[in-house]
């Protein structure tokens, strides 16, 4: 049997929920199932899922629902999880019958297949128990601090962040079954991984001083426009580092494949999230989590994306 495995690509928690599922469906399939796995982006260049699924069976994971007969199995946990009412009314008309699994009250796609595997199939995964715990707290943020979040001294920390940056399906192809053969911190330490972090971590010093030279806060929001330059690299918690007094912030980055808009609330702030930061971005065609959003402009629409990062901004500004 064949089965095709699409994830959220250049995300920690998206390949370790394929791992995750590929655990439980080797348990219920054999071991000799093969499977082909597929990095999914949220980029307007992002090809549709439809043409791709062609295996006997086929599963998405941590990432929006696709409203098609050629779904077998489904896992997510963000908000956006539907693009549509569409799509939902599909998701719902199908469940009862096939494995579909939503839950928004999950911090990460891989702690709801693990439990999902325990409690409806009968299949526990205590030796994945560690791949399951950094994944839910790479997702979740779950660290004392924006410097801690940011130390990646630890080797899961550079994987994770050599995921963050090459985390294709040829990548994903490669981590997948090493994952499921050794514990996280010894594929973690593998000779081309650390050898890749290391050119990494460069592009994060040069990333965190464009954020320092182009940074605007506007009371408790921190506006940063990296859309003048191409960006090799991004920071998720640069700017809470650097501006410790920021709620919010919103950094626009141009990329080769077009502008992106990433919106995240300070967890170690003093003040409780008050904006859905998902429905914020869902409203221009992005998606996320509460506390956690982004939204994705082809390249020529770079001069709309600056727009739209001004007003994210100046609503979030508003107390």
């Amino acid at each position: 049997m064949r089965a095709v495995v699409a994830t959220h690509g250049h995300c920690f928690d998206g390949l370790c929920s394929a791992v995750v599922f590929t655990r439980l469906l080797r348990a219920l399939r054999g071991p000799a199932t093969r499977f082909h796995y597929l990095s999914c982006g949220y980029s307007p260049t992002q090809r549709a899922l439809e043409n791709l699924l062609d295996g006997d069976e086929n599963a998405i994971l941590d990432y929006r629902f696709a409203a098609s007969d050629k779904v077998h199995w489904y896992f997510d946990h963000h908000r956006t999880a539907f693009g549509s009412e569409a799509d939902r009314a599909f998701f719902e008309a199908r469940r009862g019958t096939r494995p579909f699994h939503y839950d928004a009250s999950y911090s990460s796609c891989t702690k709801l297949v693990r439990d999902i595997a325990a409690a409806q199939y009968g299949v526990a995964m205590p030796e994945l128990e560690p791949l399951t715990a950094w994944a839910d707290k790479i997702d979740s943020a779950a660290f004392e601090s924006a410097e801690a979040a940011l130390d990646y001294s630890d080797p899961v920390m550079q994987l994770v962040s050599v995921v963050e940056h090459h985390g294709d399906g040829e990548l994903l192809a490669g981590l997948v079954p090493r994952l499921l053969e050794a514990p996280v911190e010894e594929v973690a330490c593998r000779s081309e991984h650390r050898t890749l972090y290391r050119k990494i971590r460069r592009k994060k010093a040069a990333f965190a001083k464009r954020v320092q030279q182009n940074a605007r806060t506007s009371g408790r929001v921190v506006l940063v426009d990296l859309s003048g330059a191409e960006l090799e690299s991004y920071g998720k918690f640069v700017t809470y580092a650097l501006y410790p007094n920021a709620m919010y912030s919103v950094i626009l980055g141009r990329f080769k494949n077009g502008a992106r808009i990433n919106v995240g609330y300070n967890p170690w702030s003093e003040h409780r999230l008050d904006r859905d930061l998902s429905s914020i971005c869902g409203r221009y065609g992005g998606g996320g989590h509460p506390f956690v959003g982004g939204i994705s402009f082809p390249a020529e629409d770079v001069h709309r994306a600056k727009n739209v990062a001004q007003e994210i901004a100046l609503e979030l500004a508003a107390c």
